[in-house]
């Protein structure tokens, strides 16, 4: 029996041996359960398995292979490509699985592999004790953490896999794999940047950082002043402490209450600065920027975990993004960066994004992923909701990165694009880090049953490389 002839005594069969839910279109609440982040994304799976165990997994895993179904997993629904999601497919529905468990004496945590970072964050907050989560509440905490991880803490904790202490999987054989610095350590390497080409992660255990105090400064000026604004930020970036995070951004002013009216509607020029820190001390750092008078500015003492759910995107909108790291930031670049603005959507709610690495995200170890020595990513971020804007948004992301690329250091951070092809997803990985995530993926998933998010291709021993020079 094949995909194409999958029949209701087959599917009758998968419910009575897994505990979680069976999701078909045939069901009141399947496009409920179908939706993801990305609504350019309209994959329509034969199966959603909404698992509680890891024997579910196994179970709708070995489904699947047995009924020739393309497999997708999914937790919290934000790969921008609709990795998380199979056409026709087994959807390997992780969000029942969402405990996230604090041991703060020891400062870790343990999150199952559906949970997203607002489960995450509300356990770890109580303590005060954090790690480096999305720049959203509802990204999962696997997929973020897999594919490295970047987020408004990463300067002063590094990435989200910088903190990962171990891992448990399920193979596309049905095993359960754990992975740490001392059991299975090539392939705990590989996890730290590899994405979810190994297996499905049941469970992620974090060091856990102390974060007794964080503020935020959100500051607003019209588009035009962008230019001054961004240089300005930039000079004051270069010597920043690594408790700074955040970003400047070209952004549609929103209708909140420090935006002033006349910008509501309008292209603006934002910077976002996050401190892991008081206020007072964030206000000392943005002193220059405070003092560039902002048209709108919200400052203060803020949880952490209340910026992280402040920021979330409703889902149901359309999204596309894309990625360049560049090694320096000169005028060139940052003219290149602002002038690409008059191409943006607006009104929209996407947002053309320059974001700084450095500070422990520069010190983190050799892991699989973007080269950690780029000083900043320039990040557009199309989100919109007219189908005629797709088009015109699609061709600004692309146009922006093409700008940029003659400053860029010729790789990518993979959770910040899509399916932009093999090539990339090789510049991602470096090469040598390529040809050994491609032996480390033949020993877990010799078939590619994993192969949606960014693939990495099995080789085996004496095998050509497929895909790499």
């Amino acid at each position: 029996m094949t995909g194409d002839q999958l029949d209701s005594g087959a599917v009758s069969t998968l419910r009575d041996r897994i505990g979680g839910r069976v999701v078909t279109p045939a069901e009141p609440d399947y496009e409920d359960n179908r939706a993801i982040f990305n609504a350019m994304i309209t994959s329509r799976p034969r199966v959603i398995a909404r698992c509680t165990t890891p024997t579910d997994i196994a179970t709708a895993v070995e489904f699947a292979r047995d009924h020739g179904l393309e497999v997708a997993v999914r937790a919290g629904g934000h790969s921008v490509a609709g990795a998380s999601l199979a056409d026709g497919g087994l959807v390997v529905d992780l969000r029942p699985m969402n405990r996230v468990t604090v041991d703060p004496r020891r400062r870790t945590a343990t999150a199952q592999g559906g949970a997203t970072w607002a489960d995450f964050d509300e356990a770890t907050q109580p303590y005060r004790l954090a790690t480096t989560g999305g720049r959203v509440s509802s990204t999962g905490v696997a997929g973020l953490t897999l594919g490295g991880g970047s987020g408004w803490l990463e300067r002063q904790f590094g990435l989200a896999c910088d903190s990962l202490i171990s891992a448990e999987l399920t193979t596309a054989d049905g095993r359960t794999v754990i992975a740490d610095e001392h059991t299975n350590p090539d392939l705990f390497w590989a996890l730290h940047g590899g994405g979810g080409n190994f297996g499905v992660a049941t469970a992620l255990t974090f060091a856990l950082h102390p974060l007794p105090e964080f503020s935020v400064a959100l500051l607003l000026w019209p588009g035009e002043d962008g230019r001054d604004l961004a240089r300005l930020y930039r000079d004051l970036l270069d010597d920043a402490p690594g408790a700074v995070g955040g970003g400047l951004l070209y952004l549609t002013g929103p209708d909140d209450d420090f935006v002033p009216r006349a910008l509501v509607n309008t292209l603006c020029c934002g910077v976002l600065v996050t401190y892991a820190g008081p206020q007072s001390a964030l206000r000392d750092f943005a002193a220059p920027l405070l003092d560039a008078r902002p048209s709108g500015q919200l400052v203060g003492d803020m949880p952490y975990a209340e910026l992280q759910r402040m920021l979330d995107d409703p889902p149901g909108q359309r999204n596309y993004w894309s990625d360049e790291n560049l090694r320096e930031l000169g005028d060139g670049a940052l003219d290149r960066f602002c002038a690409r603005v008059a191409d943006m959507p607006v009104p929209t709610a996407s947002q053309q994004l320059l974001f700084p690495w450095g500070g422990a995200v520069a010190h983190g170890q050799a892991w699989p992923g973007f080269d950690r020595t780029a000083a900043w990513a320039v990040h557009p971020f199309g989100v919109w909701t007219d189908p005629a804007d797709d088009d015109r948004a699609r061709a600004w992301a692309r146009a922006l990165c093409a700008d940029v690329r003659p400053w860029s250091t010729g790789d990518v951070y993979l959770n910040f694009i899509g399916d932009e092809g093999s090539d990339r997803v090789i510049a991602g990985y470096g090469v040598e880090n390529y040809h050994r995530l491609a032996g480390i993926k033949a020993e877990y998933d010799p078939d590619n049953v994993f192969h949606r998010w960014h693939d990495i291709v099995p080789r085996r021993e004496g095998e050509a490389l497929v895909g790499a020079p």
